[in-house]
C-alpha cells in the first residue's frame, strides 16, 4: 500500500487531494488507513498537519458530492435498485441503505453528519441523499463538519505515532473493528427507534 501511496504523494498537496477525492469514490485502500499514513509521514510539523486536514476534508468533500449528483440523476427507485443489486459488493446491503434513507427522511442534517463517520456508508451516503433531493447546502455542510472529524482524528493519532515502528495498516484494521463495533450499536438504536415509533403509531391508531 505505500508504495502506491508514496508515488501519489510525490505530486505533493494535488496528489493528497486527489487520494482524499478518489478514496471517497473507490474506497481503496480505506481512509482511515490512508489518513493515518498521511499523518506518520506527509506531516512534519503541525501546520502541515493542520494543511493536510484543509486538503483531505475538501477532497472529501468533492467525492460525496460526487455521489449525490449521481444519486439525483438516478432518482430514488434506479438508487435503490442499484444498491439492492451491488450494495453487497462494496458492503453496503439495502437495508442499512434503506435505514440510512429513513434517518434522512426525518433529520437530513443529522443523518448525514452521523453517516460521515461510518466506515463504508460515508463512501456511499451521497447516493442516498441525491436521490431524495436532500438540499444540497444541508447534505454539503454536515458532510464538511463530519470529514472534518473523521479526518483529524485520524491524521492526528498518524501524527502522534510518527517516527515509532507501527504499522498503519495493523492500526487501521484494528480501528476498522472498533468502529465496526460502533456502526452496529448505531443501527440497532436506529432499529429499535423506529420500531417503538411504530409501536406509538399503531396505539395511537
Amino acid at each position: 500500500m505505500t508504495g502506491p501511496l508514496s508515488a501519489i504523494l510525490g505530486s505533493g498537496l494535488l496528489g493528497v487531494f486527489c487520494i482524499a477525492s478518489v478514496e471517497k469514490i473507490f474506497p481503496a485502500p480505506p481512509s482511515h488507513i490512508v489518513l493515518l499514513f498521511l499523518g506518520m509521514t506527509a506531516a512534519p510539523g503541525l501546520d502541515r498537519l493542520e494543511l493536510l486536514l484543509l486538503i483531505t476534508v475538501a477532497g472529501s468533500t468533492l467525492g460525496s458530492l460526487f455521489w449525490y449528483a449521481m444519486g439525483r440523476r438516478l432518482g430514488e427507485e434506479r438508487a435503490d435498485a442499484l444498491v439492492k443489486r451491488f450494495g453487497r459488493y462494496v458492503f453496503l446491503p439495502l437495508s442499512t441503505y434503506r435505514k440510512l434513507a429513513e434517518a434522512y427522511r426525518r433529520k437530513a442534517f443529522v443523518a448525514s453528519l452521523v453517516a460521515q463517520l461510518i466506515p463504508t456508508v460515508r463512501n456511499y451516503l451521497g447516493i442516498g441523499a441525491g436521490a431524495l433531493r436532500l438540499p444540497i447546502l444541508a447534505f454539503a455542510s454536515a458532510t464538511l463538519l463530519g470529514a472534518m472529524i473523521w479526518n483529524s482524528a485520524f491524521l492526528l493519532i498518524g501524527y502522534v505515532m510518527r517516527g515509532t515502528d507501527h504499522n498503519p495498516v495493523s492500526i487501521g484494521f484494528r480501528i476498522i473493528a472498533i468502529v465496526v463495533l460502533v456502526e452496529a450499536t448505531f443501527f440497532l438504536a436506529l432499529r429499535y427507534r423506529s420500531i417503538r415509533r411504530r409501536r406509538a403509531e399503531l396505539a395511537g391508531g
